[in-house]
């Protein structure tokens, strides 16, 4: 699946906005919904602003209206200046749901509970239940989904092993999107234990196969991609040490495990760690290089240097090309990193409270 466009109002800063995320054909549309031509996410959108003018917010509107997954967002509460009370949140969002189910021909669209997407009845009556069938059917798979997000934090503790479905394989659609949850932003326990299983299912299926899920092909996509992500820091992934099983990288300095690393090189990890967990998860028949999915990461440069930032994206284009990469961030040389079309830029006027939403060019000169 890939996100085609977001309908927000109500909804923190912004009170009736459009977000486009889709293209068609490999282009840049304002609307691609309005047209006849086939449908995509686009592969990368970067979301570029200040604090403060809603970045946050956007990923968990987005997050609070994908499918298998609905959620109530947060009524903003009413101001002294305010004549009336301020209305009801409400979230739309259009889904090209590709390789989910391919022989769709038109967008999914999905609506935080209480918001209707279409003034038509019978129109909103049939989206409904279609709604509420996909529901059910993200239930048995599918629909990756990865939020890392700007809260993020790694604590140092040993790696702790447990049963695969209940820790390093469990798949949940309805898993809380972190946005709002500090206390489980410290993923060093989900880091290191989906880089040892990768390693230690992909060594054990040499051995015999496990009911159709691509060990090998884990255990391969995971070295791939951390090792292509901390290179960008001059850091090479060993795998997991053959004693401890705590993972290992390398520098010019030395071999170090992942609690000796700097900050930056284990949010790099995780990053390419957690992204991969969640693909293999939603389809754990395919190599997850091959999967698609949509990985949001809240303040991507967080802890990056100026050289780092301006590599992040291409690198994550290149390892995982199938991805949906939605990020937020307050740097300049993320957003030049991407193309024109692929940047969205929130900027607070000084004479009111909204926010307002660039795109395109503009989004470069704003």
């Amino acid at each position: 699946m890939r996100l085609v466009r977001l309908q927000v109002s109500h909804v923190g800063p912004f009170q009736r906005e459009v977000f486009s995320f889709g293209e068609i054909d490999g282009a840049n549309a304002a609307d691609p919904l309005e047209t006849g031509a086939a449908l995509a996410g686009r592969r990368v959108t970067v979301i570029h602003g200040p604090g403060g003018v809603g970045k946050t917010t956007l990923l968990a509107a987005i997050a609070a209206t994908r499918p298998g997954s609905l959620a109530t967002l947060h009524q903003r509460r009413a101001r002294a200046h305010d004549e009336v009370a301020p209305e009801p949140p409400a979230v739309v969002a259009d889904w090209a749901l590709g390789q989910d189910d391919p022989e769709r021909p038109h967008t999914l669209t999905l609506a935080t509970p209480g918001a209707r997407a279409f003034t038509d009845d019978q129109q909103e009556s049939l989206r409904r239940r279609e709604q509420a069938l996909f529901d059910k059917v993200a239930r048995e798979g599918g629909f990756a989904w990865a939020v890392l997000p700007a809260h993020r934090w790694f604590s140092r503790q040993p790696i702790m092993l447990g049963v695969p479905s209940r820790v390093a394989s469990a798949y949940d659609t309805r898993q809380t999107s972190l946005f709002d949850d500090a206390a489980r932003a410290d993923l060093t326990r989900d880091t290191k234990q989906v880089l040892a299983y990768a390693a230690i299912a992909a060594a054990l299926e040499r051995k015999g196969t496990r009911r159709g899920a691509v060990l090998g092909a884990l255990g391969e996509a995971m070295h791939e991609v951390v090792d292509g992500l901390v290179r960008l820091a001059g850091y090479r992934y060993r795998g997991p040490d053959a004693a401890s099983l705590e993972p290992e990288f390398s520098a010019a300095s030395g071999v170090r495990t992942f609690d000796e690393l700097p900050t930056q090189v284990r949010h790099l990890a995780a990053m390419g760690a957690l992204s991969l967990r969640a693909l293999w998860l939603a389809r754990p028949e395919r190599d997850p290089r091959d999967t698609e999915g949509v990985v949001a990461i809240d303040e991507i440069d967080l802890y990056q240097d100026a050289a780092v930032q301006g590599l992040l994206i291409p690198a994550l284009r290149e390892l995982l090309p199938n991805v949906q990469w939605i990020v937020t961030t307050q740097s300049g040389g993320v957003a030049g990193s991407a193309a024109t079309h692929e940047v969205l830029a929130l900027r607070r006027l000084p004479e009111h409270d909204e926010v307002e939403v660039y795109s395109g060019s503009d989004a470069r000169t704003h």
